[in-house]
């Protein structure tokens, strides 16, 4: 199975798909095997159903300047490119509510399709630049990895994983986590932020040496 990897992420955090794309080319490299599994963090839990614009979100938030907002953005858009990525910025650009899409997540986890739901609103949020507030994008991306789109819609409607989802991410703030993305190797080596393949590779060579897989 590979080395376990749990990774605590939002789906509209842009380092944490720059740092998982960096440990699946580390694992390639290595050709050390992961485990990965994805758990619920919001960055905003607060949002309201409409969103707000991501760059006068990110001047609100972090006092982010319109010019250091265009300087990371081409920066994520190049890592990205370089790890397989597209980033797809524009200016009106929405940050919105994830709660849903990490409801998705985990209905589809339930089917054994966390981790390519996951990846899959990266693009819906990151390439295509999609609503993932919106109940029909949702299941609509639930449809495109062959889900039962209807099911996903009606998952989504009644809110019936709400309450876990919301247990879930209880469990990892509790625990201190209080930033994204964070990793947690083999149960026990915690590893926040995106830290770059070789960093990861490294990490991946210790546990193995140590016989974690």
């Amino acid at each position: 199975m590979g080395i376990r990897v749990e990774i605590i992420s939002d789906v509209v955090c842009p380092w944490c798909v720059i740092g998982y794309s960096q440990l699946a080319k580390a694992s390639e490299e290595t050709g050390i095997g992961i485990d990965v599994h994805w758990h619920p963090f919001e960055l905003n839990p607060q949002m309201s159903e409409d969103g707000e614009n991501l760059r006068e979100h990110l001047a609100a938030k972090y006092g982010t300047t319109p010019e250091n907002a265009q300087r990371a953005r081409a920066r994520l858009t190049a890592m990205g490119a370089a790890l397989g990525f597209e980033f797809n910025y524009a200016d009106d650009m929405r940050m919105v509510n994830t709660f849903r899409a990490h409801q998705l997540i985990d209905w589809a986890g339930e089917q054994g399709h966390a981790h390519v739901a996951n990846l899959a609103l990266f693009r819906a949020f990151f390439t295509r630049r999609e609503n993932l507030n919106d109940i029909n994008v949702l299941a609509d991306v639930a449809g495109g990895l062959g889900l039962n789109r209807d099911a996903a819609q009606v998952m989504l409607e009644s809110g019936e994983k709400a309450q876990d989802v919301r247990d879930k991410e209880q469990f990892w703030t509790a625990r201190g986590i209080s930033g994204v993305p964070a990793m947690i190797f083999e149960r026990q080596h915690l590893v926040t932020g995106a830290q770059g393949e070789e960093t990861y590779g490294r990490i991946l060579q210790d546990l193995a040496k140590i016989g974690a897989v």
